[in-house]
């Protein structure tokens, strides 16, 4: 397997115009898709400060974001990012002019955003392939499923607990 190598907005690699940009943030990623001579496009939750970031509590909760074409530099900031094509094994990636042409007609509308079911992978991803795909929703899905399970078996285990009590 080959390395993975990030990049930040001081060492930029070179990125083409289709290709997914996976920025790392503190806690999460953030997902873009590049479009050529520096710029992104990318969703920012509407009516939050700067546009550049999703790093607040609120965007989580956010229901609306703005399609926004940005400079990379400008998005990634501090923090590093790298090209990740990653689901080109799964999804044949659709005509450079045609992902281009989608995204540059999204400049600027406003659209849906749900953490799970709509986010930015989903946005990029759906340029790029046709296809809104997302492993880090379906990774938080599991989590939360899995906590809900844990849950309800601690309850169980309350409840069938303080019936052999009544006993």
């Amino acid at each position: 397997m080959a390395a993975i190598e990030s990049f930040s907005a001081t060492h930029p690699g070179d990125p083409q115009p289709g290709d997914l940009i996976e920025i790392f943030r503190p806690a999460y990623q953030h997902w873009a898709l590049y479009l050529g001579d520096g710029y992104i496009i990318n969703v920012t939750p509407v009516d939050e400060g700067p546009p550049a970031t999703f790093a607040s509590a609120k965007s989580v909760f956010s229901r609306k974001a703005r399609v926004r074409m940005q400079l990379l530099k400008d998005v990634v900031g501090n923090d590093t990012y790298r090209i990740n094509n990653k689901y080109d094994g799964t999804y044949a990636p659709l005509p450079v002019e045609e992902i281009i042409r989608h995204a540059e007609y999204l400049i600027n509308q406003e659209v849906s955003y749900d953490l799970l079911g709509n986010n930015c992978e989903h946005f990029v991803t759906l340029l790029r392939y046709g296809e809104g795909v997302s492993d880090q929703a379906s990774r938080a899905i599991g989590a939360i499923g899995f906590a809900t399970a844990a849950a309800g078996v601690f309850s169980l285990l309350g409840l069938l607990r303080s019936r052999s009590r009544e006993r």
